[in-house]
C-alpha cells in the first residue's frame, strides 16, 4: 500500500475495486480541519470521471502498470492500430483509451501502451510534442498587428490548431499534444 503523498498525475490506482487513472490531485488544508487530498479519477474501463476526497496520508493501492513502446500504424474508424517492434504483434485500441492527444498521432509515431496484467490495455501515453505540417491555413488580415493575432490552421492529421498569423500553409509547427496548443515553428 502507498500513501496519498505518493500520488502523481497519470498514476493508475485501485479505488473501490476498480482501476482509475489520477487525472488531477491537490492537497487541501481548510482552516483548523484535517488536511485532505482531492483527486479527480478517471475509470479506465468506463471512462467516467469522479472527484474523491480522502484524508491526507490515507492508504491507496497504486497498481503496477507495464509500459510497452509501440509504433502507431494507422487509424481505422474509431480504433487505432499499434505494433510492438520487438515481437511484431499488432493490437487494436479504441480512441477513447487514448483521449484528446489521438488527433495529433501520425503514422510511425512511437507511443507507450499501458498494460495491466500484460493483457488489459489501460491507455496510451502519446509523446508530449509533435511536429506537424500545416495543410490548410486561412489568410491573415494584413496590418492587423495591434494585438496578438491568431488564426486556425489544419495540420496533416486533420486536427485544428490556433497559431500566430505568420504561420503559412506548408510550415511545420510544434504542437503540445496534451492541450493542443501551438509551441513554435519547427525546422523542416
Amino acid at each position: 500500500m502507498a500513501s496519498t503523498t505518493d500520488l502523481r498525475t497519470n498514476v493508475i490506482i485501485r479505488w473501490n475495486g476498480q482501476l482509475h487513472r489520477v487525472t488531477e490531485f491537490h492537497h487541501h488544508a481548510p482552516g483548523n480541519w484535517r488536511a485532505m487530498v482531492i483527486m479527480k479519477l478517471k475509470n479506465v474501463q468506463t471512462g467516467k470521471t469522479v472527484e474523491e476526497r480522502v484524508r491526507a496520508g490515507s492508504d491507496v493501492e497504486i497498481v503496477r502498470v507495464d509500459k510497452t513502446p509501440m509504433q502507431f500504424l494507422y487509424r481505422e474508424g474509431d480504433s487505432f492500430h499499434f505494433m510492438d517492434n520487438q515481437t511484431f504483434e499488432q493490437i487494436e485500441i479504441a480512441d477513447d483509451a487514448i483521449g484528446e492527444p489521438a488527433q495529433f498521432l501520425k503514422e510511425g509515431d512511437m507511443c507507450d501502451v499501458l498494460f495491466y496484467d500484460q493483457t488489459q490495455v489501460l491507455g496510451v501515453d502519446v509523446p508530449f510534442f509533435a511536429n506537424l505540417k500545416v495543410t490548410e491555413s486561412a489568410v491573415a488580415l494584413r496590418g492587423d498587428t495591434t494585438t496578438n493575432v491568431n488564426k486556425l490552421v489544419t495540420v496533416e492529421t486533420g486536427a485544428q490548431v490556433q497559431v500566430p498569423a505568420f504561420i503559412n500553409e506548408g510550415d511545420v509547427i510544434r504542437v503540445d499534444t496534451r492541450n493542443g496548443s501551438y509551441i513554435e515553428r519547427a525546422s523542416k
